[in-house]
């Protein structure tokens, strides 16, 4: 709680991003690639995203995350 507060009022504003990564196999993956196996991370603080390939587009709020969750079980679904 008192970390986020911290991050809004002088934290990092995720402007720079690393070019997309991704790792092949489930060991050694970064916490960021767990839901769709690929990442970026912010040049400046170092914090790592998950990245939608298809999309082309950075993961950043946990609303988006779970959106993109909830279409990906049903994908796997059909």
């Amino acid at each position: 709680m008192i970390a986020r507060l911290f991050d809004a009022v002088f934290g990092c504003r995720h402007s720079r991003y690393s070019f997309p990564v991704t790792i092949r196999g489930r060991s050694g993956r970064p916490q960021a690639a767990a839901l769709t196996g690929t990442y970026v991370a912010c040049l400046e603080c170092g914090r790592e995203f998950p990245y939608d390939w298809q999309e082309m587009k950075v993961i950043t709020s946990s609303a988006e995350t779970r959106q993109y969750a909830t279409a990906l079980a049903t994908k796997q679904a059909v």
